[in-house]
């Protein structure tokens, strides 16, 4: 029988120190300095280093296997998924009153609970709304074999919590409403859009609870965002989705027209029209006209005249503001124009008496 002395050789951690004289300049004497010798606390033979390695390589293989014995058998899990609709009803709008995620207990192993903690699993069921014809809730139980049926072998559902989905119901109805398209368009130097941006179709068909559809005027798009542009723009643009599970939009996107041109600077005399003269007062303006300077595009300059716009000077600022001067402000002018000036801005009168 091997003694512990056979198979270990232990060695003091501190021996005796070793007494080492040293002289000093001043003193010319000798300062005692202690050292110690490092030595190893354990030496093993060749031969226990093998039985060493031996043993920890077998409790690593150990290990491995039981994680992997662990990971392959069964093994229930709990995950939450989102609740999706379909067969809703034609004629009936509902509203879940819980929640739009479940709590799906499912048979699985280890190593779907692995993936499933990775989001490497799809989290989504497909319940069956047929029954809301004639009742108000669904039972998620009667439908586990149809929702097993769509699911891997190895990842069938056990249970779903709640059991039970409970819906509120209200009329429905059908609205057409405009879109309102949201856009950010860059130009290039001297490019805009030249006319009014067309979209087809420029209605969509809205349909849920009358309570919700009531609130409704328009629509809106996604953002339209391009950058750098010179020329006319057609792009498909996705409608905003539906806040509500129970309302639908048709239809799903619209075709946007953005009209684009090189611009150039025009301008045209028009003449200015005294309102809000309610005395009657004789009364001459100067000048009777103004120079209206805007950017227009090069295919509608010669179409663009002085009977396009429309300019004004309100007496009202001299008769109950006792303004000196009247401020001239175009009341028309086409949308395709953006206005730079008008001069003068301002308008002398004459109060004949």
């Amino acid at each position: 029988m091997c003694s512990w002395r056979d198979t270990t050789r232990v060695v003091n951690l501190f021996p005796p120190p070793l007494l080492v004289l040293s002289p000093t300049s001043k003193t010319q004497g000798f300062i005692p300095i202690f050292a110690y010798q490092a030595m190893a606390i354990i030496k093993l033979s060749k031969n226990e280093r093998r039985r060493l390695s031996g043993f920890f390589t077998c409790l690593v293989i150990a290990v491995v296997a039981w994680v992997l014995t662990n990971l392959s058998s069964p093994n229930p899990y709990t995950v939450k998924m989102v609740v999706n609709f379909t067969n809703t009803p034609l004629r009936r709008s509902f509203r879940p009153l819980q929640s739009d995620t479940v709590d799906v207990t499912l048979q699985g192993t280890g190593w779907n609970l692995l993936f499933s903690s990775m989001n490497l699993e799809n989290r989504a069921i497909t319940v069956n709304l047929k029954n809301l014809d004639t009742h108000n809730f669904v039972v998620l139980a009667s439908q586990l074999k149809a929702l097993n049926d769509k699911r891997p072998a190895d990842r069938q559902i056990i249970s779903i919590n709640p059991d039970t989905l409970y819906f509120d119901f209200s009329s429905r109805s059908v609205k057409r409403v405009p879109i309102q398209l949201q856009y950010r368009i860059g130009f290039r130097q001297q490019f805009g859009i030249a006319d009014r941006i067309a979209l087809r179709p420029d209605y969509v068909t809205v349909s849920g609870p009358a309570s919700e559809i009531d609130k409704i005027t328009a629509w809106k798009t996604d953002s339209l965002v391009v950058q750098n542009v010179e020329g006319p723009l057609t792009q498909n643009v996705r409608l905003q989705g539906v806040s509500e599970p129970n309302m639908s939009i048709y239809p799903k996107q619209v075709q946007v027209r953005v009209p684009v041109d090189e611009f150039t600077e025009k301008t045209v005399e028009v003449p200015v029209k005294l309102v809000n003269n309610k005395n009657y007062y004789n009364i001459k303006i100067v000048p009777q006209k103004v120079k209206v300077t805007f950017m227009v595009a090069l295919s509608r300059y010669g179409k663009v005249n002085d009977a396009d716009f429309a300019a004004v000077a309100d007496l009202d600022q001299w008769d109950e503001k006792s303004y000196t001067e009247l401020t001239a402000k175009l009341t028309r002018y086409p949308d395709f124009c953006r206005i730079v000036g008008i001069e003068p801005q301002k308008i002398d009168f004459i109060v004949k008496k």
